[in-house]
C-alpha cells in the first residue's frame, strides 16, 4: 500500500469513527428482562454520568459480576448511550448471563485531556463499586472494558492502577481493551500518525509518556485481554503484542486476541453469538472467583 493510500485509509477510519460516534448516540434498545438506570452522577459535569443495565429480577442480595464499559470516539466525541457500545453486550452479559453492565460517560477533549478522562473513568469505577451491592452486583467482581479511545483509557488505568486508587477505586479483576492503537504514545507521536492525535495529545514528550499505557506500565498489573483488528493499516496488533510482552516480562498477565474485523466491528459485534464473544467471555469467566 502506498503512503498516499495509507493516509487515505487512515483518514477514512477517523471519519467513520467520528461519524458513528456522533450520530449513533440514540438511546439504546433495552431488551426484555433488563432494567436501565440512566445518568447516575459521579461528578458535577453533565458528562460525568453513567448508565446501569441490570437483570430486571436482580436483588440487593445477588453477587453478579459487573462490567464497566468505556465508549470510544477519538477522545473528542461519543456517548455512553450509543447503541454500538451497549446493545449486543447488554443482550449477552446482562440478559443471558445475569451480569450488571455499566456504560460510562466522561468529559471530552478539548474540555478534558486524556489524563483527566482517565481520572473520570476511575471516579466512575469507584462510584460503581460503591453502588454495586444495591444493583445486585459484587464489588469484588469488576471487569473494566473499553473500545478505541475508551480502550486506551481502560488500558491506562490498568497499566497504572495508582490513578484509580487516587479516585477511590478498589482493584478490579481484569481489563478488556477493544482495539486500542494508542498503547505506546511515545512511539506513535514520534512517527507518522493521524493528525488528530496532535490535537488530543499535544507536543510534549513528557505528557505523551504520562498517558502512554506502555510508558506507565507497573509491575504486576491486573490481567488484560487486548483485542485488535487485523484489518487496520496502523497495525494495532503489533502494539498489542509488544505491550503484552512487556506486561508479561514484568510479572503480569496479558494476552492478544486478533480479529478479522474492522475497528467498528470489534465493538459492535461483541455479544453476538460466535467465537469472538466466546473468547472474551472465557477471559472474563476465568477471572471470576470460583464458588
Amino acid at each position: 500500500m502506498t503512503p498516499l493510500a495509507t493516509r487515505a485509509r487512515q483518514a477514512g477510519l477517523v471519519a467513520t469513527l467520528l461519524f458513528s460516534a456522533t450520530f449513533a448516540a440514540a438511546a439504546p434498545a433495552v431488551p426484555d428482562g433488563v432494567r436501565r438506570i440512566a445518568d447516575i452522577a459521579y461528578g458535577t459535569d453533565t458528562r460525568q454520568r453513567m448508565d446501569v443495565y441490570l437483570p430486571a429480577s436482580a436483588t440487593d442480595t445477588a453477587k453478579a459480576p459487573v462490567i464497566v464499559m468505556v465508549h470510544g470516539g477519538a477522545w473528542m466525541v461519543g456517548n455512553k448511550a450509543m447503541s454500538n457500545v451497549v446493545d449486543n453486550k447488554v443482550a449477552y452479559w446482562v440478559r443471558q448471563k445475569g451480569y450488571v453492565f455499566v456504560s460510562v460517560g466522561y468529559r471530552l477533549s478539548p474540555q478534558a485531556d486524556p489524563l483527566l478522562q482517565a481520572r473520570d473513568v476511575a471516579a466512575a469505577l469507584a462510584k460503581a463499586q460503591g453502588l454495586a451491592a444495591s444493583w445486585g452486583g459484587d464489588p469484588a467482581k469488576f471487569i473494566l472494558m473499553g473500545h478505541s479511545a475508551g480502550a486506551h483509557l481502560a488500558a491506562l488505568l490498568a497499566a497504572s492502577p495508582a490513578l484509580a486508587r487516587e479516585a477511590g477505586a478498589q482493584a478490579w479483576l481484569g481489563t478488556v481493551a477493544l482495539d486500542s492503537a494508542a498503547l505506546d504514545l511515545e512511539r506513535i507521536m514520534q512517527a507518522r500518525h493521524m493528525r488528530f492525535y496532535d490535537r488530543v495529545f499535544g507536543a510534549d514528550p513528557a505528557y505523551w509518556r504520562s498517558v502512554s499505557p506502555s510508558g506507565v506500565l507497573a509491575p504486576g498489573a491486573a490481567p488484560m485481554l487486548l483485542v485488535c483488528s487485523t484489518q487496520r493499516a496502523d497495525d494495532p496488533c503489533a502494539q498489542a503484542r509488544d505491550f503484552a510482552a512487556k506486561a508479561t516480562a514484568q510479572g503480569g498477565r496479558a494476552s492478544v486476541l486478533p480479529q478479522d474485523l474492522t475497528h467498528a466491528q470489534v465493538n459492535t459485534t461483541l455479544g453476538l453469538p460466535g467465537a469472538y464473544t466466546e473468547a472474551v467471555d472465557d477471559f472474563i469467566t476465568g477471572l471470576l472467583p470460583r464458588p
